[in-house]
């Protein structure tokens, strides 16, 4: 549909593909993922095909900082945008009172689960979009996730519409990163570790 073929990664031509509705395979702070613009209904809809996935199940969406972040979750708990600010390791939150995302990214019960990119290039991909990032793992559901380029499966690459050139040749084994929410007594609760 909207393939492209660059010989290196061009950003602005990368955000165009986007903006008209394109999903794209990329590398994130974490593992590989499949992403799209997270307020593109229909392009989400596509990332759930080629995943496999249940339209009821939430997902990841990626921010370049924190100022995005609060264009979406107005209130941030102080605790909250201190540990976002200091934290090390890539830590997706799930917050419950969000703002202009649709119900397709949410999980059933309106929440949202958003990490602040730390990766260069996924915060300066995201700053020219100006806008969310859906980042899923890049595998089908209830399959093992990629550690690395090389272990995503030939349909994933052949399902997107652009599979960015940067760290390809990475082998490090990536993981997924930590999730936690503030519970009720706001007090940080980790989901995932």
């Amino acid at each position: 549909m909207l393939g492209m073929f660059l010989l290196r990664d061009d950003i602005s031509e990368i955000v165009r593909l986007i903006q008209n509705g394109g999903i794209i395979c990329y590398p994130t702070d974490t593992v590989w993922g499949i992403g799209c613009d997270a307020t593109n209904e229909a392009a989400v809809a596509r990332v759930s095909a080629l995943k496999g996935r249940a339209p009821d199940k939430g997902y990841i969406l990626l921010v370049s900082d924190i100022d995005m972040l609060k264009r979406y979750v107005p209130k941030i708990h102080p605790r909250l945008e201190t540990l976002l600010a200091f934290h090390q390791r890539p830590l997706t939150v799930i917050y419950e009172k969000n703002t202009g995302l649709p119900d397709i990214v949410k999980a059933p019960n309106g929440s949202v689960a958003i990490r602040v990119a730390q990766d260069e290039f996924c915060q300066e991909l995201i700053r020219a979009l100006d806008k969310p990032l859906v980042s899923t793992s890049a595998n089908k559901s209830n399959e093992p996730f990629p550690g690395s380029y090389g272990a995503i499966s030939s349909e994933i690459l052949g399902g997107v519409d652009y599979v960015v050139k940067y760290r390809q040749d990475d082998k490090t084994p990536h993981e997924p990163s930590s999730i936690a929410r503030l519970d009720r007594h706001q007090e940080l609760e980790f989901l995932r570790d």
